[in-house]
């Protein structure tokens, strides 16, 4: 039998460690949970929202309706020749599901390691990091359909993956991810086109890296450029990376020719959000109880303290001052409440 739970504090639920309240409050254990809470009709005309591990979330305000936290677990994988397809519950943790394929040897998530969040949440936002994103290893995902109180297997063209996109991102409301399957290999393919992946191989004297290796070097970068959330209140990377055409490009890289870019496609160039916001002097900024992370600019922090408000207003500060000095408009990537 399902509790539902009443005016639950949320500042345990989001990485921010915003104090907002829910109004009333369900933990998801087994996919059948669904379907038992949207048999009660009350659930269909409230308002509600999906929790996985609350690491891409800013509460602005309490939230008047029925948050749903998605705590699914396992894992279990097949061999097929080469191939290895490894499906997980959408609650588990998304660093655990990349150490469990690293440990077994599984190539195409290693790149990916120790990015903050759950399983479930992977496909909605396609997360990705040094030169890999969710859709490249994605085969499939099952997800509640809500209206109808069934079950539906999404393949990867349904998902519309987009840079930081999807088809659940476009569909907000009408389907809860429970399990995803990966599509994974035997044989890896080890990515390391970064920079700074690069550099820290060779700072470690590795010439052929395992998939281990590439894990454990990304793991080092990214918490030497990211704070910790249980230390100090983050969402990791706020604002997406933004993507112009060439025409647009051009007169930014003539008024700044060290920007830093990457090719992203026919005619479009990918900048870097954090480099742009840097140069606009908000790199390690204190702002009231927020600010941005003093190894990265990318990062907005909760001091201890701030409101959700107070973090919305910062980008808004942040996001008007890369317009004005470069013409280019950041979009936030955290779902904002």
């Amino acid at each position: 039998m399902l509790q539902i739970h009443q005016n639950v504090s949320l500042k345990n639920f989001n990485t921010f460690g915003i104090d907002a309240n829910a109004r009333y409050f369900v933990e998801i254990g087994h996919a059948d949970d669904l379907v038992e809470l949207f048999m009660d009709t009350q659930w269909h005309s409230i308002d509600r929202l999906v929790l996985g591990g609350g690491s891409n979330l800013l509460l602005t305000k309490d939230f008047d309706g029925l948050v749903i936290r998605i705590n699914i677990r396992g894992i279990e994988h097949r061999i097929n020749h080469q191939e290895v397809f490894v499906e997980a519950g959408a609650g588990e943790v998304w660093n655990e599901f990349v150490n469990y394929c690293v440990k077994w040897e599984f190539a195409g998530v290693e790149n990916l390691s120790l990015i903050p969040g759950s399983v479930g949440a992977s496909p909605i936002q396609n997360i990705g990091a040094y030169g890999v994103e969710l859709k490249d290893v994605f085969d499939s995902c099952i997800a509640f359909e809500i209206a109808t109180g069934n079950f539906k297997t999404f393949t990867k063209a349904d998902c519309r993956f987009a840079y930081r996109e999807s088809l659940f991102k476009q569909l907000p409301g009408q389907y809860i991810i429970v399990q995803v399957k990966f599509r994974l290999s035997l044989i890896p393919n080890i990515n390391t086109r970064y920079g700074a992946i690069e550099q820290e191989l060779a700072n470690r004297g590795i010439r052929n890296p395992t998939i281990k290796d590439i894990s454990q070097v990304v793991s080092h970068i990214r918490v030497s450029k990211l704070p910790d959330p249980t230390t100090i209140g983050n969402a990791g990377s706020f604002f997406k990376n933004p993507v112009i055409t060439t025409a647009e490009f051009k007169p930014v890289k003539l008024n700044f020719p060290d920007v830093v870019n990457y090719p992203a496609g026919d005619g479009l160039v990918k900048l870097a959000a954090g480099w742009l916001i840097e140069q606009c002097g908000w790199k390690g900024k204190v702002v009231g109880h927020t600010g941005t992370w003093k190894n990265q600019a990318l990062v907005l922090v909760n001091h201890g303290g701030a409101t959700g408000q107070e973090v919305l207003d910062l980008s808004s500060q942040i996001i008007d001052s890369v317009y004005q000095k470069f013409g280019v408009q950041l979009q936030r990537e955290v779902n904002i409440l």
